[in-house]
């Protein structure tokens, strides 16, 4: 069914966590081009725009756009706030958010990789990666992550694999800012 922008549609968001640091390893940089995993310090606005943009714009991230700038800013410049981007070729090919200013908590608030990595290997080593890394921050006991039925149809699966289970759902609703296939289950 084909969903019109501008139309309001119910979808689900699934609240996931992790209370225990994951038995598999740290990942090995998948082969291929030169690759990094850099962590951004003091990112600009601009630069965490351009990668939710790149890799939110089809599934409806638009929340941090109505966000004040000011407000964003000060995310972004809290310490207990690390933003990383997988630069692969020469461009970026996915990126995490790391919230941890809750004590005890790390959340994964953004993951994901522009249409143009898809299908690459790479979110497997990404999420893995991001779950290592917040475990490695000092006094976490849980993890958490959610997704929702508008995100990419691989979002739920491949963070259940890397350990986060379902703890609840709650159907919200939006207005479609574009046209969509599907709004998932």
């Amino acid at each position: 069914m084909i969903h019109l922008a501008g139309e309001r549609v119910e979808y689900v968001v699934t609240f996931l966590e992790m209370d225990r640091r994951p038995s598999y390893p740290r990942p090995p940089m998948p082969l291929g081009p030169a690759s990094a995993l850099l962590a951004a310090e003091q990112p600009p606005v601009w630069w965490f725009l351009a990668l939710y943009d790149a890799v939110g714009s089809e599934y409806e991230w638009t929340d941090q756009r109505d966000r004040p700038r000011a407000e964003l800013e000060a995310f972004l410049a809290d310490p207990a706030v690390s933003l990383h981007t997988l630069m692969r070729g020469g461009w970026p090919h996915g990126f995490f958010v790391l919230d941890g200013r809750e004590k005890g908590l790390c959340d994964l608030t953004y993951f994901g990789l522009p249409p143009e990595a898809i299908g690459r290997g790479l979110g497997r080593f990404l999420v893995q990666t991001a779950v290592h890394a917040a475990w490695d921050r000092p006094g976490v006991a849980r993890v958490t992550v959610n997704t929702n039925s508008l995100d990419h149809p691989r979002a739920l699966p491949i963070y259940q694999k890397a350990g986060f289970a379902p703890v609840r759902r709650e159907t919200r609703s939006r207005v479609l800012t574009r046209d969509r296939d599907s709004v998932g289950d």
